[in-house]
């Protein structure tokens, strides 16, 4: 009603395509109790502003809230383990992403063209970034990986184009390929002893 979606209590999980590609919708108030936001769930609502996501969510699915174009600030609770592929890609008008301590995974493309970004920080928890991850971040100038992380994947931060430069931790055993390619700002870059195989280009 009226561009507001409030989700009944009781609701465990929000389904596939629950709300894919509802224009009109500008905010959405998610519940305690729901553990589950499902694959393309808010995909193309691109006059989507607010999104309350309560800690009783473990998993945001594939492509959840991408192409959410109008949304400025993305708060992921703690309690999320898993951030799916595509989930808030092309999010592009989002200054402000959190991500928790609890989150383990972020999956490939998850936050890809999010091109008002300017900083992020990785939880220590996370132990890989997928591929293409903050790719076409291109407002972005600080990143925060925390101890850790092992892996960061193809591409992940390639054409970050504000980067300056970026501080890797010593957890960190593989740098996939391409994976700051084309960060044309980027001019100080630590890469510790751990790290046993760099990608190509």
């Amino acid at each position: 009603k009226n561009g507001v979606a409030i989700i009944p209590e009781g609701i465990k999980m929000i389904p596939e395509n629950a709300f894919e590609n509802c224009k009109e919708l500008t905010k959405v108030v998610i519940p305690e109790g729901v553990t589950t936001i499902g694959s393309h769930a808010f995909d193309g609502c691109s006059a989507l502003t607010s999104i309350t996501i309560p800690n009783s969510v473990t998993k945001i699915g594939d492509y959840a809230f991408t192409y959410c174009t109008a949304l400025t600030e993305i708060t992921i609770p703690e309690g999320v383990e898993s951030i799916g592929e595509y989930a808030f890609s092309h999010c592009s008008a989002s200054t402000s992403i959190t991500i928790p301590n609890s989150v383990t995974k972020i999956g490939s493309h998850a936050f890809t063209y999010c091109s008002a970004l300017k900083e992020i920080t990785i939880p220590k928890g996370v132990k890989s970034i997928g591929e293409y991850a903050f790719s076409q971040c291109s407002a972005l100038t600080e990143i925060t990986i925390h101890e850790g992380m092992t892996k960061i994947g193809e591409r992940a931060f390639s054409l970050c184009s504000a980067l300056t430069s970026i501080t890797i931790p010593n957890s960190v055993t593989e740098i996939g390929d391409c994976a700051f390619t084309d960060c044309s700002a980027l001019t100080s870059i630590t890469i510790p002893n751990s790290v046993t195989e760099i990608g190509g280009t």
